[in-house]
């Protein structure tokens, strides 16, 4: 046994979680869900909420009134065989518009995905692309089939970033995902208010989940300081008991991710103890490659190294590829998974982690997937010309039939 994975037993054996303000790995976890849920499996796709109007930035971001659809249509191949762009089965939805929400619902449920993750966004002191969760999915006249939670996406954005045929090479910075303490007591009033007391906003032992994408831009908004970072962190687990609930679940996200060098790993480890965060996940599942193969095998070494590091539920992520092209002009072949990607491919690897989430009794099984709609980052669950429903079916053979490729 090495020396994190010691640490981690003893932690999880002896030490009481005040610090952490989590459940160890060896202790059941208990009413995970508002809803009973089908072989106790969650399935959390994550969704990116731009393929609509946004009413304080789509004039200045996306002028044709379209969202991100707009760059999404002008994507181009760059090799041969390159898939763009993407077409969407369905065609260009608006994730806003509830009917057309009320049919992704259906559809998600049907094939075993009963969690949807909203990126969310607050820039120039406000909201941003909030309408895809306000008015598409909490009007939705089904959502109580689905239970939802919010990731946090306070990263950078230039310029550029999310519409390079107009700002073209225009690469400053547009919004700064960092936030002072002013306006993360506004966002701690906003979240509890609109989105926790939601029935279906999922919980874990009570606790809503609150995931927070780059801890970089947290800290940054604290001046750099962890034991700042950490106030504000407890002033927000204050708030939502005041709200009425146990407590909060804080989960950091990982984003991509890679094998950590041991420096890296230590460093990391320590923040996750110190700012008590109660889980990991990842947005996607890290070390990509052109071959989806050999990026589902490095996302299984990462994900082994960052169990073996904690003391608290690492939740394994699962891709179905990637491909940002449209976003960036310069970008060719190196810079795709174009190997080996496929339905079945994805369904294998979903199998891993799966049975990763059934060796770890001690936490909910949940497994996020990158992604319900990132059109623009090739990375998509919605049926499309290519594959029709090839990733649904696959989620639904893997998760709600318990297909297991290499039992054959």
């Amino acid at each position: 046994m090495n020396f994190f994975k010691t640490i981690k037993v003893f932690a999880g054996l002896f030490l009481p979680c005040i610090l952490l303000s989590c459940t160890p790995k060896n202790q059941p976890q208990n009413d995970t869900s508002v809803n009973s849920v089908e072989n106790d499996y969650y399935v959390a796709a994550y969704v990116w909420p731009s393929c609509h109007h946004d009413e304080r930035f789509g004039d200045m971001l996306w002028p044709e009134g379209t969202g991100e659809w707009e760059v999404i249509k002008k994507g181009n191949p760059r090799f041969e065989g390159h898939y763009q762009p993407r077409l969407p089965l369905w065609g260009y939805e608006m994730d806003n518009d509830p009917q057309v929400m009320e049919k992704w619902i259906d559809l998600a449920v049907e094939h075993g995905v009963n969690i949807f993750v909203y990126d969310w966004y607050w820039f120039d002191e406000g909201p941003f692309l909030e309408s895809a969760l306000n008015d598409g999915f909490l009007k939705a006249k089904n959502n109580s089939k689905m239970q939802f939670y919010i990731m946090w996406a306070n990263h950078d954005v230039k310029h550029n970033y999310w519409n390079v045929h107009k700002f073209k090479d225009d690469t400053s910075l547009l919004w700064d995902g960092a936030v002072d303490w002013d306006n993360f007591k506004i966002i701690v009033d906003r979240v509890i208010n609109q989105y926790f007391k939601q029935p279906n906003y999922f919980k874990i032992d009570g606790m809503p989940v609150f995931s927070i994408f780059s801890i970089d831009n947290l800290l940054q908004g604290f001046g750099g300081s962890l034991e700042e970072a950490r106030k504000a962190l407890d002033y927000f687990r204050e708030e939502v008991k005041k709200a009425g609930f146990p407590g909060l679940h804080i989960q950091w996200n990982q984003g991509g991710g890679s094998i950590m060098s041991e420096a890296a790993a230590e460093k990391f480890s320590k923040r996750v103890n110190e700012m008590g965060f109660n889980s990991v996940a990842m947005y996607n599942m890290g070390g990509r490659k052109e071959d989806y193969l050999a990026y589902g095998d490095n996302s299984v070494k990462i994900r082994t190294q960052m169990d073996s590091l904690l003391n608290v539920p690492v939740f394994p992520c699962v891709s179905i590829g990637w491909d940002d092209t449209p976003r960036f002009p310069a970008k060719g072949i190196k810079d795709v998974v174009h190997y080996h990607n496929t339905p079945e491919s994805f369904a294998a690897l979903l199998s891993k982690a799966k049975k990763y989430a059934a060796s770890h009794p001690e936490q909910p099984k949940i497994i996020t997937v990158n992604a319900w709609n990132e059109w623009v980052e090739g990375s998509y669950l919605l049926p499309d010309m290519l594959n029709g429903f090839g990733y649904l079916e696959a989620v639904e053979k893997v998760i709600k039939e318990d297909y297991d490729p290499y039992s054959e």
